[in-house]
């Protein structure tokens, strides 16, 4: 690698800035730079040369048109190992830059920002910049290229260690990085452009993942798997205390909190292993939590509570009786904080922001590829209800299908709840039948010590068969809500018509593997 003796500075993010460039300078580097990066280097007293004065050709355009010329180009691509690129920059009098700090144009921001125009978006639009970051990432075994400020003092020490060489091995990192961060920024202007289009697709005909890793995990669903979070995940949770997080509780405090969400009045929900242990609603937290947990006093050790409402001391403290790994609440007041933090190792985490990843489509890893779908974010309150058989619910029947209903999509397949109007008496997720999922619901209910006599079954998927419905009959329910869809459809609403059950068809399904 040569030494470093010219660098062309140009950038927006001008953090850290002034030192590394004073650090530059004193190791007699010559600084090339362009418009407000020149500006400010000059006002702090840096020695700095402006592009025109190695191009030979003024700023034009407004600024679009700065460095996109030989004597930049030719200076960063030409490989000095290769006879014939060493003569042609002698030809045209083209000296080498060793190293290219660059940092592009805010569009990111620009766009996000409220009320901003396409005009105002499209001059955010960096082409000078990935065109220098590209061209020296490309020639990485001969050049350094810094696209991260944060990478400043690493290239500074390794300057001043190796007598002003940066080594080919930490050029190829700071190379990869570039890449990294060029296909993302072309990725957010595609999808802004397509939304200003209102062309954005809801399955997207080329499918753009691009997420700086936001933090580390304990590990994976197992000890022994490395784990991460990328994205904003840290824009609508956020952890007050406790250990750090592991992938597990990443995915089950989502689940719990979408459950929740459900919901208008002040309700519960205990989650394990994203499946609900329990779910309540009551005129105050502590009546919603008693009546989650008298669900299944067992399954919530250890499990997630999650609570629709700011968490009051009176229901903190029913909570602290039970071992629980993560308290999930909009807010919490001091006092109910400091005491929560008693107990060191429970995370609390806040809900900063409603609907988490309501409009982000759901990507799932398989050999090969990804699976793609939308969210199922339709809210199970807006969906309709229709009566098939010659019973018709009652009043209190319709409140308990409509809590069942809520809860039975947020159970993993085959799904059956049962549930009175404001709360869950049995949940039976994850069964290869739905029968065993009938049974196991009704088994648990009456291990917690509850009936299921006269209230509400929801089932996530149609009965394929009557046996299931009949199971539920025969536990002691009066009323079943599921989609409707099977080719045995009359079959099971003749079976509810002959034991006097009132059944509801939503025709929208609500599976979860």
């Amino acid at each position: 690698m040569p030494t470093i003796r010219r660098a062309l500075i140009s950038v927006s993010d001008k953090r850290g800035l002034i030192d590394f460039a004073r650090a530059l300078r004193a190791m007699n580097v010559e600084i090339i730079s362009t418009g407000g990066t020149y500006a400010t280097l000059r006002n702090e007293g840096i020695d700095v040369v402006p592009v025109s004065a190695v191009t030979g050709f003024p700023e034009i355009l407004d600024g679009r048109v700065k460095t996109l010329h030989p004597k930049i180009h030719g200076a960063l691509l030409a490989v000095p190992d290769k006879e014939e690129h060493r003569r042609a920059l002698e030809d045209h009098g083209i000296l080498p830059i060793d190293l290219v700090v660059v940092n592009l144009y805010p569009f990111e921001q620009t766009a996000a920002k409220q009320g901003v125009t396409l005009e105002e978006a499209i001059e955010q639009i960096d082409i000078g910049g990935p065109a220098m970051l590209r061209s020296a990432a490309k020639n990485y075994r001969f050049k350094a290229v810094v696209v991260n400020p944060a990478r400043y003092g690493l290239i500074i020490d390794e300057m001043k260690r190796e007598s002003g060489v940066v080594s080919e091995e930490t050029c190829f990192v700071l190379a990869r990085e570039v890449f990294q961060h060029t296909s993302a920024y072309d990725a957010v202007i595609e999808q802004y452009l397509n939304r200003s289009a209102g062309a954005a697709e809801e399955i997207p005909s080329c499918l753009h993942v691009f997420a700086e890793k936001e933090l580390d995990l304990r590990y994976g669903e197992n000890p022994h798997q490395r784990a991460a979070v990328y994205g904003g995940f840290g824009s609508f949770f956020r952890k007050l205390h406790g250990k750090e997080f592991s992938y597990n509780n990443i995915v089950d405090l989502t689940a719990a909190a979408a459950l929740v969400a459900e919901f208008d009045e002040a309700t519960v929900a205990i989650v394990k292993h994203t499946n609900p242990c329990g779910v309540g609603s009551g005129k105050t937290l502590t009546e919603a939590y008693a009546k989650a947990f008298a669900t299944d006093t067992k399954s919530p050790f250890g499990g997630i509570v999650a609570l629709n409402r700011p968490l009051d001391r009176e229901a903190a403290e029913r909570i602290n009786e039970v071992f629980t790994e993560v308290v999930i609440a909009p807010a919490y007041p001091d006092e109910v904080l400091e005491f929560l933090r008693k107990k060191k190792d429970r995370r609390i985490v806040q809900m900063t922001r409603e609907n988490a990843g309501a409009g982000a489509p759901d990507i799932r890893s398989i050999p090969g590829g990804y699976l793609v779908q939308q969210q199922d974010a339709r809210a199970a309150a807006e969906e309709g209800f229709r009566v098939v058989t010659k019973r018709q619910p009652g009043e209190s029947e319709i409140r308990a299908l409509r809590f069942a209903w809520k809860v039975a999509k947020h159970v993993k397949s085959n799904a059956i709840v049962y549930a009175l109007g404001d709360r869950t008496l049995g949940v039976g997720a994850g069964q290869m039948s739905r029968l065993d999922s009938a049974r196991l619901a009704a088994l648990k209910a009456s291990e917690a010590g509850l009936s299921v006599a006269g209230s509400a079954v929801g089932s996530d998927a149609f009965f394929p068969f009557a046996d299931g419905l009949l199971e539920a009959v025969h536990a002691g329910s009066t009323a079943v809500i599921q989609p409707g869809g099977s080719i045995r459809d009359e079959e099971v609403i003749r079976a509810a018509d002959d034991n006097n059950i009132a059944m509801v068809f939503t025709g929208i399904r609500h599976f979860r593997h």
